[in-house]
């Protein structure tokens, strides 16, 4: 695990148990459900019940749990503990029904390769598919904000790409690096770790497309209004951080 990595995760265990109550971190991600549902086409087609999603970077299960009622089931990864413990401990509150059994899990783990045992097992599981169903894939691969701490996007997208089903896509959003402008986005306390302050739009397409990525779009999905802390003889401030959809399907 790299250093940076081990900086997030520890960020992120620290901050877990008030994640949810932010309210611009709730209010984003449900501007990300909203486009998410705008851009892929199951949502469109009315086949959504069918998609079986993978969630990168799942945190406490914002997305998720937004997300898995739209859909057959999803599963959520994550590198920190915390987060996940905050995920399962809203899975374990959620209303039990033995005859609708939770559609959603989470997991710790990097994602490197969608053949790993720990993926693959949690996504049999969810899909109802049978123990010894090879190399399963997914229909949809999502994230939200979790991108600008990725330090290889060229390595993400092609183990992304390699976890789809032909004709399966990607819908990942996070904040645009706008220029200098984009770097109040975190305080100076939480810039460690971070490893690019937003998504650079030309950047992001060129790379889907160069992983082999089909019908890229790369777009102004939303806009966030939040409140930056003072800096540079700037005052405290509100300011708009608009935020990119990257779409792209696997041929």
């Amino acid at each position: 695990m790299s250093s940076s990595q081990e900086i997030n995760n520890t960020r992120f265990n620290a901050e877990a148990q008030e994640w949810d109550s932010n309210i611009k971190h709730v209010e984003s991600t449900a501007k990300a459900v909203e486009a998410i549902k705008r851009y892929v086409p199951g949502f469109k087609a009315g086949t959504n019940k069918d998609l079986n999603i993978l969630e990168l970077g799942c945190g406490t299960g914002l997305l998720s749990f937004a997300l898995a009622p739209s859909v057959h089931s999803l599963l959520g990864i994550d590198t920190a503990d915390g987060m996940l413990h905050a995920f399962d401990t809203k899975l374990s509150d959620h209303p039990k029904n033995t005859a609708s059994p939770p559609n959603l899990s989470a997991i710790n783990h990097y994602l490197t390769t969608p053949d790993v045992p720990e993926v693959q097992a949690a996504a049999t599981k969810l899909h109802n598919a049978p123990p010894s169903t090879p190399k399963l894939r997914f229909d949809v691969i999502v994230s939200h904000l979790t991108l600008h701490h990725i330090a290889s996007l060229s390595d993400m997208l092609r183990t992304l790409h390699a976890c789809l089903k032909p004709g399966g896509c990607v819908a990942l959003t996070d904040y645009e690096d706008f220029g200098a402008g984009a770097i109040p986005f975190h305080p100076v306390s939480k810039r460690a770790g971070v490893e690019r302050h937003g998504i650079r739009r030309q950047e992001m397409e060129e790379l889907l497309v160069a992983t082999g990525f089909g019908g890229v779009r790369v777009e102004e999905a939303f806009v966030l209004r939040k409140e930056v802390e003072a800096e540079d003889g700037m005052p405290v401030r509100e300011l708009d951080f608009p935020f990119l959809m990257c779409f792209g399907v696997r041929d």
